[in-house]
């Protein structure tokens, strides 16, 4: 997740609120920043104290809240085996607020504050891999890539810019060892995603991440490869045909023993926190995983971009901040 919708603090709002309760946090230094392409600085956060951070695994990531109060995901695409530091891609994008703070006033040496690790995109065993990034997209898979060299696991990596020279990280990707073919769309070497994705390679697994038009064609190239053979990661909410409101419904929570009506115009999420009942969120758009709670019973309306369609088949969970009881349903969860 390394480009995801940023998020501020409306003004006014309390900041402690229920219905912005965020996960635990710790605070870091900025020790490092870095150019590692046209457009795009690494940071390196390290403890304050000096002490190891939280560990984590290929596919992580944190939120970032910097001292502007913006509050933004970003995937950690340092070494899982070094826990001196957290490393950060973060690309400069026109009108955004986080990265233009990072790009232009954030500097070596200044504190922020990160969230433990989640991870919704976890690398998978298989015999063989092929990671599919463009752009800033690349940071979730350069831990898996680094994994994937040192189980032995073969990977391929097509990378998409829109020239070579601006692919971060290409110089350590390369010195990982697997295969890597560059598309430029400068150069008019765009990646053809059906030639090169449509055949089902068994023992294989594709990872994604990248811009909403590259997800979706991989999406569309894949439907013959097995569900679980195929994983993203989504920037930020992904495109849909207008759902439309589901109407009211009921949620009963099984462990606090209360019964709540949520409205057309709310989130179950709003419902639970205003009843008390508070569950960590963060993105607010079904991105992040944080306020992902288990279902008992009932039909979801899954509205996240987060769960594969194996999990939504399966509907043992649902993301609180978007999703909704399907027509007629009533839901139970487990909180």
């Amino acid at each position: 997740m390394s480009d995801t919708a940023e998020m501020t603090t409306p003004a006014g709002t309390d900041a402690n609120a229920p219905s912005v309760a965020a996960p635990s946090s710790l605070q870091v230094r900025v020790r490092a920043m870095r150019w590692e392409a046209s457009g795009v600085l690494s940071l390196e956060l390290s403890a304050v104290d000096g002490t190891l951070l939280p560990p984590f695994e290929p596919g992580a990531h944190v939120d970032l809240r910097l001292p502007d109060g913006t509050l933004r995901q970003y995937s950690l695409c340092g070494d899982p085996s070094d826990r001196s530091h957290y490393r950060l891609g973060i690309r400069a994008v026109g009108g955004g607020v986080s990265s233009t703070f990072v790009h232009r006033r954030l500097r070596p040496g200044e504190l922020v504050t990160v969230s433990a690790p989640r991870n919704n995109f976890a690398l998978e065993d298989a015999e063989s891999y092929i990671f599919v990034a463009g752009g800033i997209g690349v940071t979730p898979l350069i831990p898996m890539m680094r994994q994937a060299s040192a189980d032995g696991r073969p990977w391929t990596l097509l990378y998409c810019n829109k020239r070579d020279s601006d692919a971060p990280f290409l110089d350590e990707i390369r010195a990982l060892g697997g295969a890597i073919s560059l598309h430029s769309s400068e150069a008019g070497t765009r990646l053809d995603v059906e030639a090169q994705l449509a055949g089902v390679q068994t023992g294989a697994m594709i990872y994604c991440c990248g811009p909403e038009g590259l997800m979706t064609a991989v999406e569309e190239a894949t439907t013959a490869w097995p569900q679980d053979a195929v994983r993203f990661e989504w920037f930020a909410p992904r495109s849909r045909a207008d759902e439309g409101a589901s109407g009211s419904f009921e949620v009963v929570c099984n462990i606090s023993g209360l019964t709540l009506t949520v409205p057309e115009d709310r989130t179950v999420l709003d419902v639970l926190n205003d009843a008390g009942i508070e569950v960590p969120c963060s993105c607010q758009q079904g991105i992040c995983g944080t306020c992902e709670t288990r279902v008992v019973s009932g039909e979801v309306d899954h509205r996240d971009s987060i769960l594969s369609s194996a999990e939504r088949a399966a509907n043992q969970t649902m993301m609180t901040c978007v999703s909704r009881a399907k027509a007629g349903s009533r839901l139970v969860l487990d909180i």
